[in-house]
């Protein structure tokens, strides 16, 4: 088979109803949306969450907690991820970045200490763990909170 060959395999391409085209067109007069009714109309229909008149369980529950709209979000990093970097290198979110170790850099950067630190380095990051920063100064970098 060659590229120009290729085409979608019998019935897998299927055509929109034409609604309201005629009676011969299967779909007309009422284009599927019966007699009447509530549905039947233009703009008709009800709200997500309508339950018939009934209380809707959204105003039926209490409402608990509160969202801090200030919250900021880090994005984690762990230690052992920093071990692929040359001795005496100087981490910062920018060069995470664009080595790929972090995509979404949200609000900014925060290194844990998970795994073990084999190579001394310099990272720059918004905030550390403290057992973090107690395993980077033990490998013989330094921390820098931006």
């Amino acid at each position: 088979m060659k590229l120009h060959e290729l085409k979608p395999a019998k019935g897998a391409r299927k055509s929109r109803k034409r609604l309201g085209r005629g009676i011969s067109a299967g779909q007309g007069k009422t284009a599927g949306r019966g007699h009447k009714g509530q549905k039947a109309r233009a703009g008709g229909g009800t709200y997500p969450g309508f339950e018939g008149g009934q209380n809707p369980i959204y105003r039926r529950l209490p409402k608990r907690g509160f969202t801090n709209p200030t919250r900021k979000e880090y994005a984690v990093i762990n230690l052992d991820v920093l071990n692929r970097f040359d001795e005496g290198t100087v981490v910062t979110p920018e060069l995470l970045r664009e080595s790929g170790v972090v995509k979404n850099m949200k609000d900014g950067l925060k290194v844990l200490a998970d795994g073990e630190l084999k190579v001394k380095l310099t990272v720059k990051a918004h905030k550390f763990s403290a057992a973090a920063a107690e395993k980077i100064a033990s490998a013989g970098g330094t921390t820098e909170v931006l």
